[in-house]
């Protein structure tokens, strides 16, 4: 669970507020006025509802069994704790309230940027599939890093971005094989599920 260090300062916010919406905008200010394109709600032709429930809940228990077997160890719950105070989420309820929006609206917006937007350019970029796959899910990874190392040791930072580029690579897959964003976000969100609970777990358990 990323909590930035910055997060309950006006600055912090400020700045988490408009990197959200340079996010927003600049695939659809790119598809409508460089790409030509129209937009639309990615429909679901092609199915893989199926494919990515089964992918969330795989890639959940690998993260709950990697969280069992060593993270416990690896992690340490005081500083996550201090890191939830920070942010204005030692609280149940307004951690509730982060969980619920980083579960639903964030998802579908990392979708969008990353899967429906970032990975289609990697594609036409490497002229593969596959390549585009990996390189989306490393570019979806690096977003990640310095988050992670703010809050964590090296080797938490590593396990952690490793887990992330799995995840990246699985919903890039997701949208190379359905051509819609809605496969990966379905994945996305019981991932984001998994993460929140041993979130629960490290702050308030």
């Amino acid at each position: 669970m990323l909590i930035p260090a910055t997060a309950g300062t006006p600055v912090g916010q400020a700045i988490y507020i408009a990197g959200k919406v340079w996010l927003v905008m600049l695939p659809a200010v790119w598809w409508l006025w460089i790409d030509r394109g129209k937009l639309s709600w990615s429909p679901l032709r092609n199915g893989g509802l199926g494919v990515g429930v089964a992918l969330g809940l795989l890639i959940s228990a690998a993260i709950f069994a990697a969280y069992m077997l060593f993270g416990r160890d690896l992690i340490d719950s005081d500083q996550v704790r201090e890191a939830a105070e920070r942010s204005g989420i030692d609280v149940p309820w307004r951690f509730l309230v982060l969980a619920v929006y980083l579960c639903t609206l964030n998802a579908m917006l990392e979708e969008y940027v990353w899967r429906w937007f970032v990975f289609r350019k990697c594609e036409v970029l490497v002229k593969s599939g596959w390549l585009a796959v990996l390189l989306s899910a490393a570019l979806f990874t690096g977003h990640h890093v310095l988050a992670l190392a703010a809050q964590f040791d090296w080797l938490v930072t590593i396990l952690a971005s490793t887990g992330v580029f799995i995840g990246g690579a699985a919903w890039s897959w997701c949208y190379l094989r359905y051509r819609s964003i809605w496969p990966g976000f379905v994945s996305h969100v019981i991932v984001d599920i998994a993460i929140f609970i041993i979130g629960w777990q490290l702050i308030f358990g």
